[in-house]
């Protein structure tokens, strides 16, 4: 088996972007609960996303969702994040909350509705231009909810339209990534329903548009890694968003339902290169932490990543393919089983320490009294949460 001095070179590479929206405060279609330390406005939200990065060493991108995120000056926002020692990331659209949306946005009927959401879009990328960030994500609540209460071909048509509209405002060094989700906020039809539709018109697009896979969209019992492998393959995988899933869009810390998944998504993210020097995808988290503190749910998942990821680089590959190629099935599963059992996490908080970076992350959260501090200095003002 591959030694764990042998893992260091690709788990220097590892970097997670982290939403700034996790900051914030979230729920489910029933309820928001609101917490003490809520940050207020996005320089908030990027102080407690470095906080992250400051203990872990793995998150220094924070993500933006506009226009929950918006502000009059990016270029101050930028140098605001810079010097908490993190950057701007992945630049989020959102169209689906105006009333305007209802009935859907770049696939909407009416060709005003898909105006706006296309002007939102050249909004974003204005964003992009004052941040340097490279990737605009889309992800689209439209669908429908009922047979024939819509032309699913028409739909497609307009999304094309209006992605090659967006698409054409992009600039050099910039991307497209088109996420997908099989179904919820539409039951019956979703638009961007799956890998292949994501594939089918980022394809369309060209070489800028890739497929942002959201690990927690999918039916239950979805061979995750095989779409990885699949999408790596074509080079169309552009980005993740890490979370976790027991029923549906659960959007729980990664590894949570399933750390076993996570070992092997990261094992094809590996092999396909995805970790590689000049690799072109994006690891982000997008989660909701409702029951739990924010900031410690952050740190345990860029570390569960981390540690799967280590645990993943263990598999001795070139014995892998040797048995691969022999039969050997039992051998093969073998190899796969022991590396994710061993356990890496005595050497990962080793190697932390070895970098100046506390060997328990969580441990030295919660005694930095920054949890105290920031409880005692937010107070009053609009909490930040979804729409805001």
């Amino acid at each position: 088996m591959t030694t764990f001095a042998e893992l260091v070179p690709t788990l220097q590479r590892l970097a997670i972007e982290v939403p700034s929206w996790a900051y914030g405060n979230s729920g489910t279609r029933f309820k928001v609960f609101g917490t003490p330390g809520t940050p207020r406005t996005v320089q908030e939200k990027i102080a407690d996303a470095a906080k992250v990065h400051e203990l872990t060493g793995l998150a220094p991108a924070v993500a933006l969702h506009i226009p929950w995120d918006k502000v009059d000056d990016y270029e101050a926002l930028k140098s605001h994040a810079a010097g908490l020692g993190v950057g701007l990331g992945t630049v989020n659209s959102n169209t689906f909350q105006d009333d305007a949306y209802k009935f859907g946005s770049l696939t909407h009927v009416d060709r005003k509705v898909r105006r706006q959401a296309i002007d939102h879009h050249f909004e974003c990328i204005d964003v992009m231009d004052a941040t340097g960030s490279r990737d605009l994500k889309i992800w689209l609540a439209d669908g429908t909810n009922y047979p024939g209460q819509g032309d699913l071909r028409g739909r497609q048509d307009r999304l094309a339209e209006s992605l090659q509209e967006i698409y054409a405002r992009l600039g050099d060094g910039q991307r497209m990534v088109l996420e997908y989700k099989f179904f919820e906020p539409a039951f019956y039809h979703t638009d961007v329903p799956d890998w292949g539709t994501s594939y089918a018109h980022t394809l369309a697009l060209g070489e800028k548009a890739k497929v942002c896979l959201d690990t927690g969209h999918h039916a239950p019992g979805t061979n995750i890694e095989f779409i990885v492998a699949q999408l790596l393959r074509l080079g169309k995988l552009g980005s993740f968003d890490f979370n976790s899933r027991f029923y549906a869009d659960d959007d729980l810390i990664v590894g949570a339902a399933d750390p076993f998944q996570l070992f092997r998504i990261m094992f094809e993210v590996i092999r396909g290169g995805g970790l590689g020097q000049d690799s072109g995808v994006a690891l982000m988290l997008d989660q909701c932490h409702n029951l739990e503190e924010k900031i410690p749910g952050q740190i345990r998942s860029v570390l569960n990543v981390q540690e799967m990821t280590a645990r993943a680089l263990l598999v001795d590959r070139s014995a892998l393919a040797e048995a691969q190629e022999s039969g050997d099935v039992l051998g093969a599963n073998a190899l796969f089983m022991d590396a994710f059992y061993t356990d890496v996490r005595p050497d990962l908080a080793q190697w932390r320490a070895s970098r100046g970076l506390p060997a328990d992350p969580l441990a030295a959260y919660a005694a930095s009294g920054y949890q105290q501090q920031i409880n005692e200095e937010r107070v009053g003002g609009t909490q930040a949460g979804w729409g805001a």
